[in-house]
């Protein structure tokens, strides 16, 4: 079977969890007898084309477009992503098209339209749960509308969570028939230290050895409520020595800083970091916390489960579907900043308990969220579409042609 997905972002253009899942889903994909076509703009760099075992990346270059209209500028790109999808299959076509979010939605509209070939959309995260449930504004108010047209063309709707099923239910009035949930998956981090030494030196550089460290790493927007982290910083700092280092980059930086400074309290923010200083960070730190007021999925939670970090997270969205309180780790309200210095202390005064919680979340990492597995889920969601798709009058009529 052949596959084309498009993605706006795909590595080395990541910003969120999105480019992260369509980079390990789509190798997955092809130990499942999928020949996988990823078509991605080439925003950050990246070879034009990279071609392994039955996957290709196609990075296309997007000539410089000037607007501060992003949503403009989405629609600019995709006019190459469609020529260069013509340019991939000459004289062809693929047999299903996926994409990823609205970034893409157009052009995959597009060329299921002139391929007539069923289109699979993976909704990752909506505008409207974004803004807590409400439209902000014109430009929103396009990406909402991008999403639901994405929604209505889509043979299928692939979302993480049962919260976001429930959204793209209520927001789009998708038929519950036609969403099919599967998670997010993670791999497993190789030991991330050579030695015992090389651990301690790298703790020291954050925390000194009397002192507990906890870990924030993810966007530094609104949503991921970092700010109710700095509120609940103070009444941990007056119980116990401990360090806040804050790993990540977005537009909230400069006032996460500020706030930091009214509150007088130290915090390391340390900006964008390597996926592999992300793991050296879980694999030091007592604890690594997550609470955001909206999460479709939470992979950050399963980041640090695979790296056998204890977590402690808000129950905002697909968060608390991966995270149960007191059994792999801990799950406060989202937004309350006293729950959440609560549960900061509860962890903190009881290591050997917040570290069983790890144990038991490393486990399920392994056991359950496999990339392999999630693939085979997809791979099943294909085969359902294309099934459908020839008893169907397009599928009836190019089988026919062929």
């Amino acid at each position: 079977m052949q596959v084309l997905q498009i993605s706006w972002e795909y590595p080395p253009h990541i910003v969120g969890g999105l480019g992260r899942h369509v980079a390990d889903l789509a190798p997955a994909l092809t130990d499942h007898e999928v020949t996988v076509t990823v078509l991605t703009p080439q925003l950050r760099g990246g070879e034009t084309f990279e071609r392994q075992h039955n996957l290709t990346i196609c990075r296309v270059a997007i000539p410089p477009f000037d607007t501060d209209d992003f949503p403009s500028f989405v629609r600019h790109a995709g006019r190459h992503l469609e020529h260069a999808a013509h340019a991939l299959f000459p004289g062809g076509r693929p047999e299903l098209i996926h994409v990823h979010d609205w970034l893409t939605a157009e052009v995959g509209i597009a060329l299921k339209h002139h391929w007539r070939v069923p289109l699979i959309a993976t909704i990752h995260a909506t505008e409207r749960g974004r803004g807590r449930g409400d439209i902000n504004g014109h430009r929103s108010q396009q990406i909402n509308d991008l999403e639901w047209r994405l929604t209505y063309e889509a043979w299928r709707v692939i979302v993480c969570s049962h919260f976001m099923a429930h959204q793209i239910r209520d927001y789009f009035a998708t038929p519950p028939d036609k969403i099919d949930v599967i998670s997010n998956g993670v791999h497993i981090p190789p030991q991330p230290f050579a030695t015992p030494a090389d651990w301690v030196s790298f703790r020291r550089r954050f925390a000194a050895d009397n002192e507990s460290l906890v870990i924030f790493v993810g966007r530094l927007v609104y949503e991921k409520g970092v700010h109710v982290l700095l509120e609940a910083w103070p009444r941990v700092l007056a119980e116990v020595p401990a360090r806040l280092v804050i790993a990540g980059a977005g537009s909230l930086l400069d006032d996460l800083k500020q706030r930091a400074t009214e509150l007088g309290v130290p915090v390391e923010f340390l900006g964008f970091i390597s996926d592999e200083d992300r793991n050296r960070l879980y694999a030091v730190g007592d604890v690594a916390v997550f609470p955001s007021l909206y999460e479709p999925f939470g992979i950050v939670a399963l980041e640090a489960f695979a790296a056998g970090c204890p977590v402690i997270v808000s129950d905002a969205g697909g968060l608390a579907e991966v995270v149960q309180h007191e059994l792999n780790g801990l799950v406060v309200p989202a937004g309350d900043a006293g729950a959440l210095a609560n549960a900061l202390l509860a962890s903190l005064h009881a290591p050997a308990e917040s570290r069983l919680r790890a144990a038991r979340g490393a486990a399920l990492a392994r056991a359950y969220y496999t990339w392999n597995r999630i693939a085979g889920e997809v791979k099943a969601v294909y085969d359902r579409v294309w099934t459908e798709w020839k008893a169907g009058a397009w599928g009836k009529e190019i089988m026919r042609r062929a």
